[in-house]
């Protein structure tokens, strides 16, 4: 029988198709596999390469089929796609997954272990309570502004509102609206409180890991930032340098360049968008301080006068993931200050 060198898995829920090549690139083997037979049909094959697209549940299967001595590598889904021939089928996408896999100019996603996935999902339980409590919040405000009640942003400005809701005596409030309302700020109560609980979760591992007390030492990152860059970047030593990770963050200007010409829009956002938001607000409140205490921060008051806040809360996001990235691979802590150590070339000019 023809050894299979070279294997394309197309996951789904419950039938798997499968695309297998032999070294001089014959098909040996197309066919559909049922969730229960897939640990199976691996565990009888010699060592190979098995190529999988890096979506939902696309870690546990790469860890498993590993297991098995098997080489797995993931990769981005709209990188395969440009290898699908022709239509949308699981056998088209598999074909297109093994013939992928073996190109030498692929860019790969690192397996993630058990432990990374289940901080990843704390972080995604935050957010979507987070959004939730936005809801709420939202909810709250509009219906009040319907009966001529407003308040202040913010959760103080909120609290007033509680208040408005939970006093009886305030006859600006029909006995219904007060009934539906009171839903809502019990329900905004709840969600806060589950929200406080992750974070101190965070808190708590972040502290106990290798990386999160260095990662805090930088100006515009705390606890929830330094976790989630634990649990995003799988692996900071693929990334070249800082800039490599804040152009897979997306907070980097897009290049549209062509016949020699450089061009630059904005952000290109395509990155990591959970990443992107934690550090854009980090570096919000950074540039706030600047406003108020210049002396704080010299170099960011420097950037507001050349600059609106906004475009300089950007740059300082681009510097911190930088900052970060050198952390995470060459160790130490943040100094304020600090400069790249200084080279001299053969004519003796200084070089970075």
């Amino acid at each position: 029988m023809t050894r299979i060198t070279t294997i394309g898995l197309d996951l789904a829920k419950r039938v798997f198709q499968i695309h297998g090549i032999d070294a001089e690139g014959q098909v040996v083997v197309a066919r559909q596999l049922k969730r229960r037979e897939v640990l199976a049909y691996f565990a009888k094959l010699p060592p190979c390469l098995v190529g999988i697209e890096a979506c939902g549940s696309a870690h546990f299967w790469a860890r498993e089929i590993a297991k098995l001595s098997h080489t797995v590598k993931l990769m981005p889904a709209k990188y395969v796609k440009a290898y699908v021939k022709r239509g949308k089928t699981d056998a088209g996408d598999a074909a297109a997954i093994c013939e992928a896999v073996t190109r030498p100019s692929m860019t790969f996603v690192p397996v993630k272990s058990a432990e990374r996935q289940g901080l990843s999902m704390l972080h995604s339980a935050r957010s979507q309570l987070v959004g939730q409590r936005t809801q709420l919040i939202n909810a709250v405000r509009g219906h009040l502004s319907e009966l001529g009640i407003i308040a202040a942003k913010g959760m103080l400005g909120l609290g007033e509102l509680a208040a408005i809701v939970r006093d009886e005596s305030d006859k600006r409030l029909p006995s219904t609206a007060r009934a539906a309302l009171m839903v809502l700020v019990r329900q905004i109560e709840s969600v806060s409180a589950e929200i406080t609980g992750l974070d101190a979760a965070l808190r708590k591992e972040n502290k106990a890991s290798e990386r999160g007390p260095r990662l805090l030492t930088i100006p515009s990152i705390g606890p929830v930032t330094a976790s989630a860059l634990r649990a995003r970047v799988t692996d900071p030593h693929l990334f070249k340098n800082g800039r490599h990770m804040a152009a897979w963050i997306g907070i980097v200007p897009e290049n549209d360049s062509t016949g020699g010409k450089p061009k630059q829009k904005g952000l290109s956002k395509k990155g990591d968008r959970y990443l992107r938001t934690l550090l854009v607000n980090g570096a919000t409140a950074i540039v706030r301080q600047a406003q108020r205490q210049p002396d704080k921060h010299p170099w960011v008051a420097a950037l507001l006068a050349r600059m609106p806040a906004k475009q300089a809360a950007i740059a300082v996001a681009n510097k911190t993931a930088r900052i970060a990235w050198a952390i995470m691979v060459r160790g130490g802590s943040y100094e304020a200050g600090h400069r790249a150590p200084q080279y001299l070339t053969v004519s003796g000019a200084a070089a970075a």
